[in-house]
């Protein structure tokens, strides 16, 4: 339920349910655990985006979509040939980036946006969706929240239509990585199913949140999460 709140709210929800998979049963293989995550997340992810979605109503590009289904399914194929630790230093260096630039603009991401968007804002942020979604399928930490920064940043929304967009995104990700875990029988779908529930629950919840906070609300919540997230990276990779 934790976890599915925090994807709903802003994204990594990953940093709570896959230590805790490997944490509570010993001997879990990696590849499981992360199989496993990824089938509890679509769930949780997937409802806050039809919330969302229903509510605020953005405009979602197809090519987005599929684009990151292709994407996410390719990163997770080579996931075992890239070494995450490998990832940590940038990502790390990336997220507090972020939340430096966020931090030293307050208005950033809470304010409306306005006018059309050029086409090649439009292909930029298809490159960016592209990326992302090969990320998310080899790592996967702060994925949610590196959409929401590539939709507020280049066309210059607010916060809250870009979370909406985010989740949209998140979701099909989410799915591009789990058939490739699926197809290589990673999948735990007794215990999947089951935290799916929850993970619905609290991604409900989190959806609510998000509507009723509105931008600053989700400006404050990324801050936080780069906080905690670049922390916990940084304890992975020097402790």
């Amino acid at each position: 339920m934790a976890a599915g709140w925090i994807d709903a709210v802003i994204g990594g929800g990953g940093l709570v349910l896959i230590p805790l998979l490997l944490a509570v049963v010993p001997g879990l293989a990696p590849a499981t655990a992360l199989g496993t995550n990824k089938l509890v997340s679509i769930s949780g992810t997937t409802s806050a985006a039809i919330t969302l979605v229903r509510r605020i109503r953005p405009r979602i590009t197809p090519a987005y979509v599929l684009l990151a289904l292709v994407c996410s399914g390719a990163g997770a194929l080579s996931a075992a040939l890239i070494d995450a630790t490998l990832l940590r230093p940038f990502i790390i260096i990336l997220l507090l980036a972020v939340g430096t630039f966020v931090a030293l603009r307050p208005s950033f991401g809470t304010e409306p946006g306005g006018g059309d968007v050029s086409r090649w804002r439009r292909w930029v942020v298809l490159l960016l969706v592209g990326v992302i979604a090969f990320y998310d399928g080899i790592f996967g930490p702060g994925t949610g929240m590196f959409l929401i920064m590539a939709f507020t940043s280049v066309l210059s929304q607010d916060f809250l239509r870009s979370a909406a967009m985010a989740k949209v995104v998140n979701s099909t990700t989410n799915l591009g990585a789990l058939l490739v875990f699926i197809l290589g029988g990673h999948v735990w779908w007794q215990l999947g199913l089951v935290l799916a529930v929850a993970n619905i629950v609290g991604a409900q919840v989190g959806a609510r949140t998000v509507l009723g906070g509105g931008a600053r609300f989700v400006r404050a919540a990324l801050l936080v999460v780069v906080v905690v997230m670049s922390s916990y990276l940084a304890w992975q990779h020097f402790g």
